[in-house]
């Protein structure tokens, strides 16, 4: 039997890797499993597993040389794929501003990428990446513990953290095979350039290979394999069940109603959130909604909540859902990795995504949670460059986007008028695009969400060969 190292660098890892059936399918098939944490130790309950430990990593901040050259290795590939509206829009909102010192070698940063984006620069600024760390004292540290636990294979739950580079070296150095899971749907469409590359990858999908093949070439086909994600796994664990009942007494919500579910963004994505709340808070109040309905509100795990302050005051019947996500560490470079979901927050989830009767967001991930339990789904995007909202319609363009839309699988609203006859039409009528939104699903998602945990592990079993 193998021994697997599995780096979980942040709190959707824990919450896909460690809530999911992933450990007790990981500890069946391997002798040991070493949880290499850049969360603290504490956050995690092993007790019924007796073949797992975990290892508590140096936070780790990178020196500013080697901030350059992953800036410039990252930039270097959004000039590469910049016919991609994603990524030219990633381009866009990132333009350095100001004069300040940072603002300035930004600017030459993305001078020098502008001219040099082809694929053998981007292998070079890696090497430099990798030169730049390769005799700091955590870098170091990392290879002794590496060489110490000796895992198979280091498996890393999400690709994009800058602060995995050196963990990554320091399994090269031991010769010990890397293979990450591109752990979100618009990772590689609107995206820069990963900080380190691995030996193998695990996605979602066809379409996400495809993406991986595309936006990095350099990698073969052989070593992607698709085993879906376990991201939604929980959807069908005994663990995170709920009744209707308990749903309604959950959130203090009137039987007699339907419910709609109002799925905020964060600060960077949300910025129409508070507008289209009140548009449905007014609309309810008007009659304008063609039935009784309870209003719930679940806002990012990512945001403090502050900013609907006014709208919690104005309209005392709205429901709101604070996802229970707990801040484990302050001090850190980014310190919304730390924050970690409770086991609870994924039967509150579950339960809503179960028993509302219409989901609205902005054209998020969950449009896809809603859509495995056959909920229909509206995109509200109700601000453009013209009328002075937060334009948000611009994310209809995205390449991981685009597909949505065009798949057909939710209901676009781009004004007032079209978000309440949307919801109308979607409590009387709640299947009118299952069809469509089987086909995303599949399409998106790639396999079924039984046995994800299990491809996953005998996926990483073959490739630690």
């Amino acid at each position: 039997m193998k021994n697997l190292g599995l780096v979980i660098v942040d709190g959707v890892g824990y919450r896909n890797f460690i809530l999911s059936n992933f450990l007790s399918e990981a500890s069946n098939n391997f002798e040991e499993i070493i949880i290499y944490s850049g969360l603290k130790e504490s956050v995690y309950d092993l007790e019924r597993f007796k073949n797992i430990k975990v290892v508590e990593l140096t936070v780790y901040k990178e020196d500013k040389i080697t901030w350059f050259f992953r800036k410039l290795n990252e930039t270097a590939h959004l000039y590469k794929f910049k016919n991609f509206f994603g990524i030219s829009d990633t381009l866009s909102f990132t333009k350095p501003k100001g004069n300040s010192k940072r603002a300035v070698v930004n600017r030459l940063i993305r001078i020098v990428a502008s001219l040099l984006h082809f694929e053998a620069m981007m292998k070079l600024y890696q090497r430099l990446i990798y030169n730049s760390f390769s005799n700091n004292v955590i870098t170091k540290q990392f290879i002794q513990i590496l060489k110490e636990t000796n895992p198979n294979i280091l498996f890393f739950t999400h690709q994009r953290p800058p602060y995995i580079a050196p963990l990554v070296y320091a399994a090269n150095v031991n010769n010990i095979k890397t293979c990450s899971f591109i752990f979100s749907w618009d990772n590689l469409a609107s995206k820069g350039r990963m900080p380190a590359m691995f030996d193998s990858f695990l996605v979602w999908s066809d379409l996400m290979k495809q993406e991986l093949n595309y936006f990095y070439p350099s990698i073969i086909e052989e070593v992607i394999q698709v085993v879906g994600t376990p991201q939604f796994e929980p959807y069908i664990m005994e663990d995170y069940n709920s009744t209707k009942e308990d749903f309604i007494k959950m959130f203090k919500l009137d039987k007699n109603n339907k419910t709609i579910c109002f799925s905020c963004g964060d600060l960077s994505t949300g910025g129409n959130d508070q507008l289209a709340i009140e548009i449905i808070a007014k609309s309810i109040l008007n009659n304008k909604i063609n039935e009784s309905v309870n209003l719930l509100i679940r806002t990012s795990p990512a945001d403090d909540g502050s900013r609907f302050i006014k709208l919690k005051e104005r309209y005392p019947f709205i429901i709101w859902n604070k996802p229970k996500w707990e801040q484990t560490r302050e001090n850190h470079t980014e310190p919304w990795s730390q924050r970690v979901p409770l086991s609870q927050d994924i039967k509150d989830l579950r339960a809503i995504l179960e028993f509302s009767d219409v989901s609205i967001n902005m054209c998020s991930t969950m449009s896809l949670d809603f859509m495995i339990f056959n909920k229909p789904v509206i995109n509200q995007v109700l601000g453009n460059s013209d009328n002075g909202l937060f334009d948000d319609q611009r994310f209809l363009n995205y390449d991981h986007y685009k597909k949505v839309v065009e798949s057909g699988a939710v209901s676009i609203v781009k004004s007032e008028e079209e978000l309440v006859n949307s919801i109308n039409k979607c409590l009387k009528n709640p299947l009118h695009l299952e069809k469509e939104q089987k086909y995303l699903l599949n399409l998106q998602i790639g396999k079924p969400l039984e046995g994800t945990s299990k491809r996953i592990v005998e996926s990483l079993l073959q490739l630690s060969k």
